[in-house]
């Protein structure tokens, strides 16, 4: 099972804001979605391991 953590970033600060299983919904957050976030950025995990991460538009 995938698991796709949305992180937000402001300034220098990354904080998580999301985590779930549905890549859908993941991939259409965006930074308007949060208070305070300059960039969104998701990483994907599988069986414990980070196999992606990009930059949410």
């Amino acid at each position: 099972m995938k698991i796709y953590i949305v992180i937000s970033l402001q300034e220098e600060q990354m904080d998580n804001v999301y985590v779930t299983t549905d890549e859908e919904k993941a991939l259409s957050l965006k930074t308007d979605d949060f208070e305070d976030c300059d960039a969104l950025f998701v990483e994907v995990w599988e069986d414990g391991s980070k196999i992606d991460d990009y930059r949410l538009q």
